[in-house]
């Protein structure tokens, strides 16, 4: 492998490539012969068939066409039906992004139109959607990917050259490892780490949000087998916090290997820890890491698409399947050692078609060891039918409206939030409640625009209404953006009902507690808890039963008491027992060993319990800092 860009282009015309470099795992060849770029009489494909690596040729920056004449040869090529918003070139790789709101029109029949900018302009064009709703968050990651380019081109050549230069380890010995740095019998910091005989490889790296416990909050990374300049690669699952919220710190630390997720989990954990900084801050608290680590991290991230194979050490295979949990959220499916073992993490997972997602994927190529979450696995953890929780959802706005109330639910920013944004606005459309204002504060507005910007992560229905704006269920005008304090004082002081989506979900922090303290004296309003509560959250305790709330402001104490309707919808985007059981015994083909974790101790114990019973499976729940061996 060390020798395979020498060995390609044995395949290609003498003296026709000017440069061979890495993107990754992939291999890309520029030439400075336009003729052989337009036409390369099928010499890539057949390199492609030869080494089995994905190729690609591009023109040399050196003769591409200048950016100004380039984009109004494109404007002129594209028709206006397009509605083409942006053009972004990438000079370094000859690439050009043209964003417009009907992709299908851009491209053109059987890509003509991308054809025919080809041989205009000599530019790589790749087309993407519009998103309708503007968000800025991508914009400023496309702005640091650009202003990055050359960076990114010597830091994508660097990890192809890991993979494809040959062992670096001593070949010591064969066994596979893995390491609970976190999340093993709890929710929470989830964090594996794998060690292979050539690997050393970050499964997620989360942040425990109920606990201010440094012990508790954070991957054990001081375990004696992990060591940060020996890291060859972090893989994200998905961006809930608890799942990504500490890798910033790495990079912090000196960390300057790939990252790969998913491209909405990377837009989205971008936009959640950029919170995290700024709510430590507003609590006068010393931020784990700064707004420069975060860039770090976007510019160290390889995004990939669902069942897209991609080597990423020279013996480890990665392939993201949907997990079905949130946008974007995949299970991590690796082949060590070319077939030696093959492990799967699912992560968080739903086997089950949810508001916005397709059910967990459940066909591999080969499947001996799989990671199973927990967090709904105990024997009573099964939850009621679907349209049972959309009548109490009806049956509790109806209510709060009709007295005068108003609704608070605290969510998730990604996955809850738009859920329920998706139940409400169908409810409204179908005249099964009467039209009221939904208020949307915290990080949900953003997040829900980067819903928008993938719908082809999303279920097909929603992936269709999303293309016609006026079945958009995101763009309802009964949804209002609450964007500043002051805006927030409006909604709390307005007379009158409404319902307000706002972060954090367990109430441990963010605009959901500000409201908490104006609406929870007043038993009109309801408060309605749709995520999972973990033990030490405010939101644990007010469902446990707390019915008086203190809490610090301007340096002085208040108690408010909690007289407002508390309820709590059995709906997830978690597996429940039945969905986790389903799931195992429906994976093709079936795994031989099964590892529990993300879960309550108990509810971890009894999943492994009745999946070894039922399934003659072997089954293991391990405590945090112990390691299993996979081979």
């Amino acid at each position: 492998m060390a020798q395979i860009t020498k060995e390609i282009l044995k395949f290609m015309p003498t003296d026709s490539i000017t440069d061979a470099v890495y993107e990754g795992a992939n291999i890309v060849l520029y030439t400075k012969d336009a003729d052989f770029f337009l036409d390369n009489k099928g010499k890539i494909r057949k390199a492609v068939s030869e080494f089995k690596k994905r190729i690609e040729l591009r023109v040399d920056p050196s003769i591409l066409l200048g950016e100004e004449e380039a984009e109004t040869i494109i404007r002129k090529i594209l028709p206006e039906e397009a509605k083409v918003s942006d053009i972004i070139f990438e000079q370094q790789r000859s690439m050009v992004t043209i964003e417009a709101e009907k992709p299908g029109l851009a491209i053109g029949k059987q890509g003509s139109l991308l054809k025919e900018i080809r041989e205009k302009t000599l530019w790589v064009p790749i087309i993407k959607r519009s998103p309708p709703i503007r968000s800025v968050l991508i914009e400023n990651i496309r702005k640091v990917l650009y202003q990055n380019s050359d960076y990114r081109r010597k830091f994508l050549d660097k990890v192809g050259h890991r993979i494809y230069d040959g062992w670096k380890r001593s070949k010591q010995h064969e066994w596979v490892r893995l390491s609970f740095l976190g999340g093993a019998r709890q929710v929470g910091r989830s964090s594996q780490f794998l060690q292979t005989p050539e690997s050393r490889i970050l499964l997620d790296c989360g942040i425990n949000v109920a606990t201010l416990d440094p012990k508790e909050a954070y991957p054990m990374l001081d375990s004696p087998e992990f060591r940060i300049n020996e890291l060859d690669a972090i893989i994200v699952t998905h961006s809930h916090v608890d799942h990504c919220g500490f890798i910033p710190y790495l990079f912090k630390f000196g960390y300057r290997g790939p990252v790969y997720c998913t491209a909405p989990t990377r837009d989205v954990m971008s936009l959640l820890m950029l919170d995290i900084v700024k709510l430590m801050k507003a609590e006068n608290r010393d931020p784990l890491y700064d707004v420069d680590d975060i860039k770090e991290m976007v510019k160290h991230t390889i995004t990939l698409n669902f069942e897209e194979v991609t080597d990423i050490t020279p013996d480890v295979r990665v392939t993201l399947y949907n997990a079905g949990h949130i946008l974007g959220s995949s299970m991590v499916h690796l082949n060590i050692g070319n077939g030696l073992h093959n492990y799967m993490y699912t992560g968080d997972m739903k086997f089950g078609k949810s508001q916005l997602l397709a059910p967990a994927h459940t066909k591999f190529p080969r499947l001996e060891t799989i990671t199973i979450e927990s967090t709904y696995g105990g024997k009573t953890n099964i939850k009621p039918p679907q349209r049972e929780q959309d009548q109490l959802l009806k049956d509790i706005i109806k209510n709060t409206v009709d007295r005068g109330g108003k609704v608070l639910m605290p969510v998730l920013g990604s996955g809850r939030a738009q859920d329920m944004i998706v139940m409400i606005e169908s409810m409204v459309r179908q005249k099964e409640i009467e039209p009221v204002p939904v208020y949307i504060d915290g990080m949900v507005w953003d997040i829900t625009a980067i819903h928008t910007a993938y719908p082809e992560f999303l279920n097909s229905t929603i992936h269709k209404l999303i293309f016609h704006k006026d079945q958009n269920p995101f763009l309802s005008d009964i949804f209002k953006k609450v964007g500043s304090s002051k805006e927030r004082a409006q909604v709390i002081e307005e007379k009158g009902a409404c319902v307000v989506l706002a972060t954090s979900g367990m109430l441990v922090g963010g605009p959901s507690v500000e409201y908490l303290k104006h609406f929870a004296d007043n038993p009109k309003n309801s408060l309605v808890f749709s995520c999972y509560q973990p033990e030490g959250s405010l939101g644990h305790r007010i469902r446990a039963g707390l019915r008086e709330y203190s809490f610090m402001e301007k340096g002085k104490q208040y108690v408010t008491p909690i007289r407002l309707e508390v309820h709590r919808l059995e709906i997830t985007d978690h597996s429940d027992r039945k969905q986790l059981m389903n799931f195992i015994f429906k994976c093709n083909p079936r795994p031989k060993k099964v590892i529990i974790n993300h879960g309550e101790s108990s509810r971890c114990l009894d999943l492994a319990s009745s999946i070894h019973k039922q399934g003659r499976i072997e089954t293991i729940a391990p405590k945090n800092l112990e390691a299993v061996r996979l081979r």
